[in-house]
C-alpha cells in the first residue's frame, strides 16, 4: 500500500490531473468514480488504484484478477481532482482518431467546435452528443483540452465512445467535409433561417463558437448556411453546450422521422 504523498507514482498521478502538457507528453489522461471505472474500456486502462478499504461490489468484480494499487486515504486525496472522491481513479491511454474515423459512417452528423474554453461545456457537448447520435466532434487547437478533469467528469464516460479529433485548420477541415458531401451549418446571430426549418437527414455539421465571441467570421463563412435559434426577451444567444444540444436534436428528431 502506498501511504506517502511523495511517491513517485503518486505525483505522476497528480500531474497528469493538474497538467495538459503532462498528459500530452504521456498520452495519459485521469479517470475518477465508480461509473467512469466501470466503463472504461478494459485495453485503455494503464493503472488503478483505490483507496484502503474501498468496496463496491461492481467495481470489486471488474478488479478481479488485475493488478491494482492501494492507497491511503490521504494519498489518495492528493491524487484526486474532486472535492468528495469515491475512492477509486485510473490512469487511461488516450484514444487516437482519424477525421476519417468520424466520416466513416453513412451521412454523419457532426460537431465543429472553434475554440470553446470552458472544460464544461465541451464535456456536456460530448455527453450531450452520444445521446443525439452524432459520429464525432471536431475542434479547433484553441479548444479547452478534452483529457482536462472538468472535461472527463462532465461527459460522464462519453469521452470513450464519442470519437473526436483536433484540428490546425478548421478551413481545411471544411474542405474535406464539403469534398464528403456533408453541409455545413453556422450557428450564428445573423442566421436567415430558423434552426428547425433546414433539413439535416444527410450529412450535416454545425460550427458552434467560442462562449464570449461566437464565430470568428472567416469560419462561419465557411458554412453553407447561417441558422439561428430564436429568443425572447432580452437574451441574445445561449450557452455553447446549450445551442449545441438543441441543433444536435433536432437533428436527431428529423433522422428518427419525427
Amino acid at each position: 500500500m502506498i501511504t506517502s504523498a511523495s511517491n513517485t507514482r503518486v505525483k505522476k498521478v497528480a500531474a497528469l490531473n493538474q497538467k495538459a502538457k503532462e498528459r500530452r507528453q504521456e498520452g495519459k489522461y485521469v479517470v475518477e468514480g465508480v461509473k467512469m471505472f466501470l466503463e472504461a474500456p478494459e485495453e485503455e486502462i494503464e493503472e488503478i488504484y483505490a483507496v484502503e478499504g474501498f468496496q463496491n461490489a461492481a467495481c470489486m468484480e471488474k478488479l478481479a484478477g488485475r493488478p491494482f494499487e492501494t492507497v491511503s486515504e490521504e494519498v489518495f486525496r492528493k491524487m484526486s481532482d474532486t472535492a468528495a472522491p469515491q475512492g477509486i481513479l485510473c490512469v487511461m491511454r488516450q484514444k487516437k482518431y482519424a477525421l476519417a474515423d468520424l466520416l466513416a459512417a453513412k451521412n454523419p452528423l457532426l460537431m465543429i467546435l472553434e475554440d470553446i474554453q470552458d472544460p464544461g461545456n465541451l464535456g456536456t457537448i460530448l455527453r450531450t452528443g452520444e445521446g443525439a447520435g452524432i459520429g464525432g466532434v471536431i475542434m479547433s487547437r484553441e479548444t479547452a483540452d478534452i483529457y482536462n478533469p472538468k472535461t472527463i467528469r462532465s461527459t460522464m464516460g462519453s469521452i470513450y465512445r464519442v470519437p473526436f479529433v483536433y484540428v490546425s485548420s478548421l478551413e481545411e477541415t471544411a474542405v474535406q467535409l464539403k469534398a464528403a458531401g456533408i453541409r455545413l451549418f453556422a450557428a450564428h446571430l445573423k442566421g436567415k433561417s430558423w434552426y428547425d426549418g433546414e433539413d439535416y437527414r444527410k450529412g450535416s455539421a454545425f460550427l458552434i463558437g467560442n462562449e464570449g465571441n461566437g464565430l470568428q467570421e472567416e469560419t462561419a463563412a465557411l458554412a453553407d448556411t447561417y441558422i439561428k435559434i430564436p429568443m425572447e426577451g432580452r437574451v441574445e444567444s445561449l450557452n455553447a453546450a446549450m445551442a449545441s444540444g438543441i441543433l444536435m436534436y433536432e437533428a436527431a428528431r428529423q433522422r428518427r422521422g419525427g
